[in-house]
């Protein structure tokens, strides 16, 4: 394989957005099971992109459809919150603590290949997360360049034309199968990146068995030496 970027899935690949999201609830909806919290509004994320990609509604990036994933979670569990509440809750997500291999698993796959996020989440959001985990990105690509969601064949493709690459040296890493087939549709390579807490301690993650690509790794750094 001629790789030349390795392109981040962030929600769960990079970060523990389960843990993340949940101690930020707890602080802020003192009387809500944050766990449970974090793990419906988590649950919200695909059927809230999917209203996009299907057109039943206008592009929106993902601050908005997580705000109004939260307001509708809110009055499912009759849970009052003013709307600085809110706003601070939705901005849970810039907050993510990394996984405990990924920065220094990043800084040697950033050695000798372009490293780049991959994410769903919006350009800012990206961009205050990375600096706040301090991940060693060289640049921060999100579906908000696209206008599209993953698994839009089209946020692969502008990620390929942005960084001047063809679609098969780029090597996409990611925990959730859905992203790697469709990345894999789109040409490019795939790594599968194991996260047995991915989706927090109530669910099962994704099994390695299940996803059919080109690389299997339990860490970056597992990674990154197999790359080298």
């Amino acid at each position: 394989m001629d790789i030349r970027v390795v392109a981040c899935d962030i929600f769960g690949t990079t970060v523990d957005w389960y843990t993340g999201v949940a101690d930020q609830v707890a602080q802020l909806l003192p009387n809500v099971d944050a766990g449970d919290f974090a793990e419906r509004w988590r649950d919200r994320y695909i059927p809230s992109m999917n209203r996009v990609r299907s057109g039943e509604r206008d592009w929106a990036y993902l601050d908005t459809l997580h705000r109004e994933s939260l307001d509708d979670l809110l009055r499912e569990l009759d849970v009052e919150a003013d709307d600085e509440t809110r706003d601070r809750l939705v901005l849970a997500w810039h907050r993510l603590p990394a996984w405990p291999d990924s920065v220094s698993g990043l800084a040697r796959l950033r050695a000798k290949h372009v490293t780049a996020t991959l994410s769903n989440g919006g350009v800012a959001l990206l961009t205050h997360l990375v600096k706040a985990a301090a991940l060693p990105f060289d640049c921060v690509l999100s579906a908000e360049l696209a206008h599209a969601y993953k698994p839009d064949a089209a946020v692969y493709q502008t990620a390929a034309a942005l960084l001047d690459v063809q679609p098969e040296q780029i090597l996409m890493v990611a925990a959730h199968k859905w992203d790697l087939v469709g990345a894999r549709k789109a040409g490019l390579r795939t790594a599968f990146l194991s996260r047995p807490l991915e989706k927090g301690p109530n669910k099962q993650a994704d099994q390695a068995a299940d996803v059919d690509c080109d690389l299997y790794a339990d860490s970056f750094l597992n990674l990154a030496a197999q790359l080298e």
